[in-house]
């Protein structure tokens, strides 16, 4: 099997079976947030409820930290993620905004512009 290409992309995680393996417990996580008894727990101790699911210590840093790229990167797809930022009171426009390194309102003015430019750095070979 050859090396995917998707993995070239710079700023771009694929969420494949990979990655979805590798973000099983954090994604199972993101999930139990749908319960609004989970996140009291998660609010009132978020360190002891990250211990109920067996993520990795990486992956508990991230979420506490609230490394939205982190948590990608080890293996969360953003919509599980998301749960995360709206127990926080966030909307995914906000997370989007700190994912991309811009204010929201940047972010806002840039998807109305129609996204992000293909023009620059198309793959991470070019850096």
């Amino acid at each position: 099997m050859s090396e995917n290409p998707f993995k070239d992309i710079p700023g771009t995680t694929l969420f494949d079976h990979e990655q979805s393996r590798l973000g099983y417990h954090l994604n199972m996580f993101c999930m139990s947030l749908m319960k609004v008894e989970n996140r009291a727990a998660f609010k009132a101790d978020e360190a002891a409820y990250l211990d109920r699911y067996e993520m990795s210590a990486a992956q508990k840093r991230a979420v506490l930290d609230r490394d939205w790229n982190g948590m990608i990167a080890l293996g969360g797809n953003i919509y599980f993620t998301a749960k995360v930022a709206a127990t926080d009171g966030l909307s995914f426009q906000q997370i989007a905004a700190a994912m991309s390194g811009v204010s929201q309102a940047e972010y806002a003015q840039m998807m109305l512009d129609g996204g992000r430019s293909v023009e620059g750095v198309r793959s991470k070979k070019d850096r």
